[in-house]
């Protein structure tokens, strides 16, 4: 015969595991933000900011932005004065040619 399952455990492992790589991730785009150097701009500008690429629909500038993150991991993160200019994530942008800012309008709500 076999063993019951307890499905009530189960359910309690499933939903501790979920609450643990959601603890995860919010400690990881923090260290994200700080790496960055993102964590100097106030909130408004940062929201604004990743609003707009979310909202880009332009594969060209998203892969040049996947490049510039690409180029910042393999740089390790270290401050940008200390990167030469093929892990700088500007000027791979700028060598991509996708120098142009996205542009941050207020929502129209």
């Amino acid at each position: 015969m076999r063993k019951p399952r307890d499905f009530d455990a189960e359910l309690k492992a499933l939903n501790d595991r979920a609450r643990m790589l959601k603890d995860r991730k919010i400690r990881q785009l923090g260290e994200l933000v700080i790496a960055t150097g993102a964590d100097a701009l106030d909130i408004d500008t940062l929201a604004g900011g990743l609003l707009a690429m979310v909202k880009d629909t332009k594969a060209e500038r998203k892969e040049g932005l996947r490049k510039s993150g690409a180029a910042f991991f393999r740089g390790g993160g270290q401050d940008e004065a200390g990167r030469g200019p093929e892990t700088n994530p500007a000027a791979t942008a700028e060598a991509d040619g996708l120098t142009q800012p996205f542009e941050l309008k207020p929502s129209e709500n």
